[in-house]
């Protein structure tokens, strides 16, 4: 049972040097794309993908059609058995509660192979983001004040924290494409 009727046709994937035309698309998609990163030609897309890429480093694409069109990120600390995950959507694909079943699915399997505690933020105007943290298991951890400046106006951020030992997400994982030859979900540390 998922989420979404549509949700079935979402998988999650390792980032591929592929997918530098799909990350531009959705860069393009909408003006808040632009806090995601720098990418606005596909030789930055490039960059972004080779970044998401190294090592410390885990970018998940979120396919539909097998396209990619969005993206679950993980800064991996493994001195501390840490993560920063960071995820962004293609325009056209919010609002179908996938997002929130990606993370859940990363983080739930980051959890299961060695990492103790996974860290998020966001905008206080970006309540979407919120509810993705929140379906993910993500409990709130506190507000981080003035932490951006946006557009001339300091903006404030929440911060969520989800340990090992939290309860798993309610929400069905998505299907997960599991290559032998790319580091994948399975070889995460």
């Amino acid at each position: 049972m998922t989420d979404d009727p549509g949700a079935e046709a979402y998988r999650l994937r390792a980032v591929r040097d592929g997918d530098a035309a799909a990350v531009l698309e959705a860069f393009r998609s909408a003006p808040d794309m632009a806090r995601q990163g720098e990418v606005s030609d596909l030789g930055s897309a490039r960059g972004y993908v080779t970044w998401l890429q190294a090592e410390g480093r885990r970018g998940y694409a979120v396919t539909c059609a097998a396209r990619l069109v969005g993206v679950v990120g993980v800064i991996v600390d493994q001195v501390n058995r840490t993560g920063w995950v960071f995820y962004w959507m293609h325009a056209g694909h919010r609002g179908r509660h996938v997002m929130g079943r990606a993370v859940a699915t990363v983080c739930d399997r980051l959890l299961a192979v060695g990492l103790e505690r996974l860290e998020l933020g966001h905008r206080v105007d970006n309540p979407a983001s919120g509810g993705v943290a929140r379906a993910a298991g993500f409990l709130p951890e506190g507000r981080e004040r003035g932490k951006f400046l946006i557009d001339g106006e300091r903006v404030d951020v929440l911060t969520y924290g989800r340990l090992r030992s939290d309860p798993a997400s309610r929400h069905a994982p998505l299907e997960v494409e599991v290559q032998p030859d790319v580091a994948g979900i399975h070889s995460l540390l």
